[in-house]
C-alpha cells in the first residue's frame, strides 16, 4: 500500500474518539503524519474513512517493519515475498498460477519471487504429482521458524502499543475488528 505526502494536523485540534465523538488531539505531528491526512477532522465520507484507513494499515505496518528491522534473523524480505509466504503457509501444495490469481499478480512475477525464496532457502518447489509440468510449492522449516518469529516479535510490538492506549481506545480498536474482517471480505470479493 501507498501513501502519499500528508500535513499533519495541529497540535490540539479535535480528533474522532469512541464512536465518532471528538476528542482533543495529544497527538505529536509527526503521528499525525503516519496516520494521514484527515487526523484532526471528523470522517464523513466513504472516500474519507478510506483514505484514512488506508494510511493507518500502511503506517502500522511501515512502522512495525522499521520497528522490527533486525529481530528476526535473515534478509529483509519484500512485501510481495512475505504475501506469498504466508499464501504458502495457508495452502500447501499451492501451484504457482494458483498463487498468482490469489495474490493478483502476473504468473512470471510469482515466478521471480518462487526462485527467490527457492535461492534463499525459505520455499521447496516440488514437481505436482497429478501434472508433471506444474509445481508445488511448500514451506522449508527455516521459513517456518522465521514466519512464527516475526509473529510473536510483531504481536509483542503491536501489544505493548495497545497497552499504552487509554481503556477506551483499546475497546474501540477491539470493536473495530470484526468489521475490518468484513472489509477484507467486500475487498477480496471486489472486482
Amino acid at each position: 500500500m501507498r501513501t502519499t505526502d500528508q500535513t499533519p494536523s495541529p497540535a490540539g485540534t479535535a480528533t474522532p474518539g469512541p464512536a465518532g465523538t471528538a476528542t482533543p488531539s495529544t497527538a505529536s505531528p509527526s503521528a499525525s503524519t503516519l496516520v494521514g491526512s484527515h487526523a484532526g477532522t471528523l470522517v464523513g465520507t466513504s472516500a474519507s474513512t478510506a483514505d484514512e484507513v488506508v494510511g493507518i494499515v500502511a503506517a502500522i505496518r511501515r512502522i512495525s517493519r522499521r520497528r522490527l528491522r533486525g529481530t528476526v534473523p535473515g534478509p529483509m524480505l519484500r512485501g510481495t515475498q512475505l504475501e506469498l509466504l504466508r499464501l504458502v503457509e495457508t495452502e500447501p501444495g499451492i501451484g504457482v498460477a494458483a498463487a498468482a490469481r490469489a495474490l493478483h499478480l502476473a504468473g512470471n512475477s510469482v515466478s521471480t519471487l518462487v526462485n527467490q525464496l527457492v535461492e534463499r532457502g525459505l520455499l521447496h518447489r516440488e514437481t505436482d504429482p497429478n501434472d508433471r509440468r506444474a509445481a508445488q510449492l511448500r514451506l522449508t522449516e527455516q521459513a517456518t521458524t522465521r514466519l512464527l518469529d516475526w509473529r510473536r516479535a510483531r504481536s509483542q510490538l503491536i501489544s505493548v502499543a495497545l497497552d499504552r492506549l487509554p481503556p477506551a481506545d483499546r475497546e474501540a480498536v477491539a470493536a473495530a475488528l470484526p468489521a475490518f474482517r468484513r472489509l477484507i471480505v467486500e475487498l477480496e470479493e471486489t472486482p
